[in-house]
């Protein structure tokens, strides 16, 4: 449990002060973040927030790191499935580095990559799920609460095609989410405070979660990205001092995936995640509508669906603590089947 609120803390701390230094680095060097304006079908209600320094996800992987080594000072053991999400995490969260330096450079919010980037990534996830398999003795079931729950093993090829897309839709999922002011990152908080309560059970419970392969460095890696997600938060709400880009949705969104492989909570993701799949699913049930229609009808005014809600005359800000009040409540809920099933399993 220590190992747990030291890495959390560390985290908070190096993201804050990390966060700060990126503030004065791109400002002083002219650098922000472009917006997408009328002519890309753009919110150009945002188009106020040209300019404000991005890249700020830099801080938070790096919190995260710093509070997830720190934390292996007390004899705690680092373990190969908690390293291998490292390098994942590492390697979307450099694709979203060179895709924002290049949206920074050309000065316009879609980077050389932004037709190609969604294959791209799924070819890394897959690569990376099948790394999971072949080094790591990670349970090869589709999971719920638990391994064993439904209990239904995979075949090693297809828990790969199917941990890979789990990967690459929670990374474009948050991507997506990543519109307003400190809105992926107050959930994304959320979410991995989620899991390093789920990893500190499988730690407890060893005989419940025998699947989970060294759950307290699991925990601890969770609580290193929720602890760096807070101390970002500090510039990002709103008025957001800083963007997270794409170098910090895509490692948030790996981190939750693979927490969610590792943990064996497969399922259970969707509601960890619900904010994200509401964000994503407006987008994909956006274009479906408007391909069907012939290019004629919108179901929203505009996609992701916080934008929908701005132009309904919402405030930013009331748009964003009432989206943080649904993730809270879907992470609540996912928490609440998590401790039924455990309850039943104690009884049992």
């Amino acid at each position: 449990m220590i190992a747990i609120m030291f890495a959390g803390a560390t985290a908070m701390i190096v993201s804050l002060v990390g966060t700060r230094f990126l503030i004065t680095f791109f400002r002083t060097r002219g650098k922000g973040q472009p917006i997408l304006g009328k002519e890309d079908m753009g919110p150009e209600h945002h188009m106020v927030k040209a300019g404000t320094p991005t890249m700020g996800g830099i801080a938070i992987v790096v919190g995260a790191f710093a509070g997830w080594m720190v934390a292996h000072v007390r004899d705690l053991a680092f373990s190969n499935q908690a390293e291998i999400a490292w390098v994942g995490i590492l390697v979307m969260a450099g694709m979203g580095f060179l895709d924002d330096y290049i949206k920074v450079k050309k000065a316009h919010n879609r980077g050389i990559f932004w037709k190609k980037k969604s294959y791209i990534t799924l070819g890394l996830s897959i690569l990376l799920a099948w790394w999971l398999v072949a080094a790591t003795s990670v349970s090869e079931t589709l999971s719920f609460t638990r391994a064993d729950l439904p209990d239904w093993h995979l075949p090693w090829y297809v828990w790969v095609l199917w941990a890979g897309t789990m990967i690459w839709a929670t990374s474009n999922a948050v991507n997506v989410t990543d519109g307003l002011d400190g809105l992926a990152g107050g959930s994304a908080m959320i979410g991995f405070l989620a899991f390093a309560i789920i990893g500190y059970m499988a730690l407890r419970y060893r005989t419940i979660y025998s699947d989970v392969v060294n759950p307290l460095d699991l925990a601890v890696m969770a609580a290193a990205f929720a602890g760096a997600c807070a101390g970002f938060l500090w510039y990002n709400a709103a008025p957001a001092r800083i963007f997270m880009g794409d170098v910090g949705a895509l490692a948030l969104g790996t981190a939750l995936s693979l927490l969610a492989l590792t943990l064996n909570t497969h399922l259970l993701l969707l509601l960890i995640c619900g904010i994200n799949v509401m964000e994503a699913g407006s987008v994909a049930i956006q274009m479906v509508v408007f391909k069907a229609s012939g290019r004629k009808k919108r179901l929203f005014r505009m996609s992701p669906i916080h934008h929908h809600f701005e132009l309904l005359g919402w405030p930013e800000t009331t748009v964003i603590i009432r989206f943080w009040l649904i993730a809270g409540i879907s992470v609540a809920s996912a928490l609440a089947l998590f401790i039924a099933d455990f309850t039943k399993q104690v009884k049992g």
